[in-house]
This record gives structure tokens, sequence and C-alpha cells, in this order.
């Protein structure tokens, strides 16, 4: 290998890596890095098969003398969140994601990277490849579309795997086993608009941009600022010093990304452009002020717009979008009381586009108890009702409960300690996990994730350790030859 990944270990797993890089993988778009691991199946002399859902399942034998051990399964996702700086060149349907090295860590220039879960794949991969390694029968597992709601967990049939215990390879900690999460579920809320005829006013484009973002679980309680709240935000404070009429709005792009970019187009008098400049200016001032620590590189701008857009809305929609847009939740709403640091209940108003006649708005919630999960969606519902909106509240995803007496749990422990001279944390996270879908499909279902070191998942600044994959990679091949 060369540029990148030259001289890193293990080769094998950073060479499916590399591969893994220039196959687009969107979500919903999997299919072309799933007929690369049919391939490789293919090519090993592996059997496969993939459902009507996209999922699929490699089977393994066992190493010589070890075919009558119970079987593993190592599972993980093959799709990735495609995000990128709004002054970067990518298409992520046909661009490979370009990786750079810095120190001890590779990332992405300008986009995400997809180690999550790009390196679990590319661990699962290896070790279907290496026959030097001894383990008993393995189910390499790999699901579509888990970014943007567990669809490929969720439509995976009885039957389609064959293993009672399961490594979920999609954890971003080294050296911490996760045995438990959150559920979660989407509100997709319409708020119908009204427009009026445009007046002899002048037509600006305000955008904030520059917001770290993060994923809207594991980064929720970070305090980083959602461009869409902010947004929002400026615009009702100017209203109420100088009149304007609201045109378009957008924010966000994922329903598990807090969004880091939003813009509006405003229309607003000739006499009144620098009045509303200055106050923007100030009032964007104090925003950085509140966020300094968090978002150094917050900015925003306001340029007037050549080309005329959309008609405004009505002064009643423009009350209606704003005040919604202010009244949604976002954020942490409970911390856990028993488990210290973990967030129980929380929200992302993760998406807002305008429509010709509607304005279209995706929150995402999150919670580790099923009656505050319902009674955040309860919330969400009754203030789009009294913003004239409907709250379209598709099914959610389970939680996954702890076993704290799991012997998957116990064997890796051992493991982890017997190679690293000290134990791993244990904990839970407020994010979903396949888990907790698999678990529901197949009861009884012994389950544990880990994974190396990736920080800031679902946002350009994502980035992995290397010296935790090479970490990760020997604890996964003891694991599988402790177990045999």
């Amino acid at each position: 290998m060369s540029g990148a990944f030259a001289g890193l270990k293990p080769e094998t797993l950073w060479k499916h890596f590399s591969r893994i890089l220039e196959i687009p993988h969107c979500s919903g778009r999997e299919k072309p890095l799933g007929d690369y691991v049919i391939g490789k199946a293919k090519g090993l002399g592996l059997a496969w098969k993939r459902d009507d859902a996209g999922n699929i399942v490699v089977s393994k034998p066992g190493s010589p003398r070890k075919e009558k051990a119970e079987t593993v399964i190592l599972q993980g996702h093959l799709d990735m969140v495609c995000e990128k700086n709004s002054d970067v060149q990518h298409n992520f349907s046909r661009d490979p994601i370009v990786a750079e090295r810095k120190g001890d860590w590779i990332q992405a220039r300008g986009t995400t990277l997809g180690s999550d879960n790009g390196i679990g794949l590319a661990a699962a991969l290896a070790v279907m490849e290496d026959n030097s390694l001894s383990h008993g029968p393995l189910e390499f597992l790999f699901t579509v579309d888990e970014e943007t709601g567990l669809t490929g967990a969720r439509k995976i049939q009885p039957g389609f795997l064959k293993g009672t215990k399961l490594m979920n390879l999609d954890s971003e900690e080294m050296g911490t086993f996760t045995i438990g999460c959150a559920g979660g579920a989407d509100s997709e809320i319409t708020l119908p608009l009204r427009r009026r005829k445009a007046g002899k006013q002048e037509r600006f484009l305000l955008k904030i941009f520059g917001f770290r973002g993060g994923h809207s679980g594991i980064d929720i309680h970070l305090g980083r600022g959602n461009a869409v709240k902010l947004l929002a935000r400026l615009l009702a404070e100017l209203e109420e010093q100088t009149p304007f009429r609201l045109a378009d709005f957008e924010g966000g792009n994922k329903h598990n990304a807090i969004p880091r970019e939003a813009w509006a187009e405003i229309l607003i008098p000739g006499n009144r452009v620098a009045e509303a400049q200055a106050f923007l200016m100030e009032a964007f001032g104090k925003i950085k002020v509140e966020y300094q620590v968090v978002e150094k590189d917050a900015g925003w701008s306001f340029s007037k717009m050549k080309s005329r857009g959309r008609d405004p809305l009505s002064s009643a929609s423009q009350n209606a979008l704003l005040g919604l847009l202010l009244a949604l939740p976002h954020g942490v709403l409970a911390m856990h009381p028993e488990i210290a640091g973990l967030v129980e209940t929380s929200n992302n108003l993760a998406i807002v586009r305008l429509k010709p006649v509607r304005a279209q708005i995706m929150c995402s919630s999150r919670s580790s108890i099923d009656s505050a999960l319902r009674a955040v969606r309860l919330t969400i519902r009754h203030t789009a009702r009294m913003a004239g909106a409907a709250a379209r509240q598709p099914e959610g995803y389970p939680g996954w409960m702890p076993n704290m007496n799991s012997s998957l749990l116990k064997s890796l422990q051992a493991t982890h300690q017997r190679v690293f001279g000290k134990p791993a944390s244990v904990v839970a996270i407020h994010a979903g996990l396949e888990c907790g879908l698999i678990g529901e499909k197949f009861p009884g279902m012994d389950m544990i994730s880990f994974g190396p070191t990736i920080q800031h998942p679902h946002s350009p600044e994502e980035r992995v350790s290397v010296k935790t994959v090479e970490d990760f990679w020997t604890f996964l091949t003891e694991s599988l030859r402790s177990m045999s």
C-alpha cells in the first residue's frame, strides 16, 4: 500500500479499508460495497447469502480441530454517513474518499472518512481472508442502511443467522465494551405555508457555518451549536428590530447528525439593510462568545442575491415557522440517574427544508427508557400542533438492555486483561446500535460491541487512531482464538 496507509499494520485490514474508501457506499446505496464483500467470499470459496433488504452473511468453517466450537458472529454495517464541508468539491456517488495521515490519525480531506463502520468491515474481511488465524465457526453479518434508520437490522428474518454470540464491531473507543444502548425514533413535521408576492425589497442570503456538528447521540452532551436553532434565533431576534420577509430556510442533512450549517433567504427594505446587517453582526458576535470554547470556527455571511427566488412567506407562516423552530427541543433533556455521565434522553432538531407550500422538519429523539422516549415524542407532537403543523412519527427502534452476566462479556474481559494487562471499561451508550434490533429478532443472542478509537463520526472532522486499530485487531483475533 502507498499514501496514507503505507507501512500500517495489520496490512490486510488497511488494504481492505483502502479499497472500501474507493467504493461509494452512502446510506441506501451500499450495493457496490456489498458486491465487493460477495466477490471476496466467492474468491475464498466461502458460503454466502444476501437477503431482500441487501444484508449479507458469509460463513467460514472453524480452523482445524475447532470445527465444533460455538459459532461466533462478527457484525458491522455497510453504509457510511456522507457529509462534507460546503467549500469542498466532492461527489459521494462517484468520488473516492481521500484519506490523509496526520501523526497517529487517519482522516479524510474535508469529508467524513467512513471509519464508522469501515474499519469494522475491514477487520471482518481480514478475518475472512486470513487462514492463519485460530477460531471456531464464524458468520460475518454485513447490514445495510444503519445510519438512517437501522433498516437492514430491522429487516433481518429469523433463520438468517445460526450463531448465538455476536461481536458488533461498531464502537468507537478502544478499551471500552458497549453492552447496552438507547432506543430512538424520528418525528417528521409538516407545516403548511402561505406565501405572498414580493414587494420592492432587496433579497439577501444569510448563512451560518463552521459548527462542529457530530453524532446526535454520542456528541449531544458536548454543548455544540445547532445551526438550525441558532439561525432561527438570529431571525427571530432580527424580526423584533428590523422588518423582513422570509423566503427560504434550510439546514441539516442527516437525522442523526447535529446540523453544522444553515441558511435563509430574506427580503429587507432597502433603507433598512445597513441596520439589519449591523444587528446581525452584533447578534452573531454574542453567539460566538457563548460558544467560544466549543465552536472556534463558527462563522456567518450576509450577501445580496442577484437572482429572484421564491415569494416570501406570509406574516402568519413566518411567525409559525420561526416559533416552531425555537420551541422544538434540542440537546440533552435528562441524564441517567444511576450511570454517571450517561445521557438518558435527548432530542436533535436535525433537518429543515422549505417547499413552496410546506416546511418539512425532522427531529431525532433518543432515550434508554421507553416511557421517556414516548414523552419526548408527545412533546414534539403537541408543539407541532400548536404551530398548526402535523407530526408523523414512524416506529422507532428498541434499546439494548445491558447484561452484566453475559458469558461473552466475561470471556472478552478475561482476554482484554491478559492481552493488555488491564480491564476494559464496560458502558452503555446514548446512541442506537443494531444490537437492539438483532437481539429482538434473535432472543437470547449474547452480544457485545467494541472497536478502535474513532473521533467525531458523522462530521468532516472524523478520524481514526492508527495505534488503536492495531490493538483492536490484536484483541479481536485473540478473542476468537480464546473462544474456540
